[in-house]
């Protein structure tokens, strides 16, 4: 629980605030960019929200955060109001679960909805507020892990909602040995018919992402947007496996066709001419 003792001077005056357990993970900037923002290397309460729809989306990034960073200087009589709306919609039938885990460094992660049993993408903090809304939502027939790094409460989810764990053999570990379903080799693999598993070794060795109806690409660690640069972009200086084999994985991609880019950590992109987005992104990779 964030500290009113320990919050950030570069804070404006007013009820929400961020202290300085703050680990500059950028959650709350992207969900609430009215309220937060940078100031001092962390995340700060640039301007107090001005309408109730500014403050819920205020609220979210609070439960949002993965360090509990963010508090209110009042006790917060609508914050029930804010579990209501995690996860919350992205597009149809996709939505962002918030509660992001500590565990994987405040990754995003994802719901897919859908009549044949929903997928959750990656592991968001298992939480009684999350749990209880995805069991309203269906629950979760599969939980699909882009790579090693990002699994922090998978075990808890499985156990709950009894789904099958999806992730490539290349990354599993001593915590993940007992995923139910490991992918093998470099071919993508379909799930089903709208949901095709693409292997994308590079940032991990068995780092995969998920296209779902060839229009939302679930991309982990392996392909972001950056505000900085302005182009979709790998993160170079976070690559574990190999710079080259990622460029490889990248110039790949260009054979699907897909609208949005949903990244576990960095921004979200959508663009009708992701041909070309990529396109950037592989030029800079190999000038990186």
């Amino acid at each position: 629980m964030a500290q009113l003792t320990a919050r950030r001077p570069e804070n404006v005056e007013g009820d929400i605030f961020v202290d300085h357990t703050c680990i500059d993970c950028d959650t709350c900037r992207w969900m609430a960019p009215n309220v937060f923002g940078r100031e001092g290397g962390m995340s700060a309460v640039h301007t107090q929200p001005a309408t109730s729809e500014e403050r819920i989306q205020a609220l979210k990034a609070l439960l949002s955060c993965p360090t509990a960073s963010i508090g209110t200087v009042a006790s917060p009589q609508d914050i029930k109001q804010a579990q209501a709306q995690l996860p919350e919609p992205v597009a149809e039938n996709v939505y962002h679960c918030g509660y992001h885990s500590e565990k994987s460094y405040a990754a995003t992660t994802y719901l897919i909805r859908r009549p044949e049993g929903n997928v959750l993408i990656d592991s968001p903090r298992f939480t009684p507020p999350l749990v209880k809304q995805l069991e309203a939502m269906g629950g979760v027939k599969y939980l699909y892990l882009t790579h090693r790094d990002d699994v922090a409460d998978h075990a808890k989810f499985q156990e709950h909602f009894g789904c099958e764990r999806i992730l490539h053999a290349d990354d599993i570990t001593a915590e993940t040995q007992s995923v139910e379903i490991q992918l093998q080799g470099q071919q993508p693999e379909q799930l089903a018919p709208d949901i095709t598993i693409i292997p994308v070794p590079g940032h991990s060795k068995g780092h995969t992402v998920l296209l779902y109806q060839n229009q939302f690409l679930f991309t982990g660690d392996h392909l972001a947007w950056s505000v900085d640069l302005g182009h979709l972009y790998g993160f170079r200086r976070f690559c574990w496996y190999s710079w080259t084999e990622q460029i490889k994985s990248m110039k790949r991609l260009a054979d699907y066709s897909f609208e949005w880019v949903l990244p576990g950590h960095g921004r979200r992109l959508h663009s009708t001419a992701m041909v070309q987005e990529l396109q950037t992104c592989i030029a800079w990779m190999e000038q990186a």
